[in-house]
């Protein structure tokens, strides 16, 4: 059974760094894409990045030029670096696989 599993989130102020990471557990599988959503209190939940298993990159408008989305496919996980955070980027972030599967969440704080 496959696995994702998200670490990385916590605290930060606005300005400040984060790295989020995903590993998928339990299959030797290379997914073909995989990608970061949040979803903010009262709100849906929307796609920050993906990657594809060649490495092509999309992100969402708001967060380009400051997150950087990247795979290790030998250790079938990817990573999200967040770097100038604002408050508006607290949210709880999933790690997903070609939309199948589903981490169970990091929270993102960024303090003003």
């Amino acid at each position: 059974q496959v696995q994702l599993v998200e670490s990385g989130g916590g605290l930060v102020q606005a300005g400040g760094s984060l790295r989020l990471s995903c590993a998928a557990a339990g299959s030797a599988y290379v997914f073909n894409t995989m990608g970061w959503h949040r979803q903010a209190p009262g709100k849906q939940r929307e796609l920050v990045a993906t990657i594809s298993r060649g490495g092509s990159t999309t992100y969402a408008d708001s967060v380009k030029g400051r997150f950087t989305i990247f795979r290790d496919n030998t250790k079938n996980a990817i990573y999200l670096q967040m770097n100038s955070l604002r408050p508006e980027d607290t949210a709880v972030y999933y790690c997903a696989a070609d939309i199948l599967y589903w981490g169970q969440g990091t929270q993102v704080t960024v303090s003003s």
